[in-house]
């Protein structure tokens, strides 16, 4: 459940959002935070004016957030976003160990606002080379 001070945080990412709309972007927006409330960084979506498609807010937040804090802090912040993490940026988040993620509007929601991105699923298939790719892959986690 959010508190005051969570639409409080929250709020910003809005904001964020609006920056990035306003300078071209798709209007995402995310911050993160430490758990008396204090913002450790801030982001808004670039992936139109850095012609990168992995430039969500969220993504490089949990980039941050893995490179500068270790892991004990990380696994204490708030992550505050516009929009609800899409699975690419939900697996960074996870691996960055953060505690939580607080968002404004639903992936679903979105769909409901925005028209499909036009593009097909890419097919995948797989698995296959089963004992190739393990004998890889043992050795490093065993």
């Amino acid at each position: 459940m959010t508190t005051p001070d969570d639409h409080t945080l929250l709020r910003r990412a809005i904001a964020l959002a609006a920056e990035a709309r306003e300078s071209g972007n798709p209007p995402f927006g995310s911050l993160l935070a430490a758990p008396d409330g204090t913002v450790l960084a801030e982001d808004r979506n670039t992936t139109l004016t850095d012609r990168d498609i992995t430039a969500h807010p969220e993504l490089k937040l949990a980039r941050w957030a893995a490179r500068e804090l270790d892991a004990a802090t990380a696994a204490a912040t708030t992550m505050y976003t516009s929009c609800e993490p899409c699975s690419m940026c939900a697996a960074a988040i996870q691996q960055a160990g953060l505690r939580r993620v607080v968002f404004a509007l639903s992936g679903e929601q979105l769909l409901d606002i925005r028209p499909g991105i036009g593009r097909p699923p890419v097919p995948q298939e797989g698995p296959a080379l089963l004992e190739e790719v393990r004998a890889v892959m043992e050795p490093y986690y065993g």
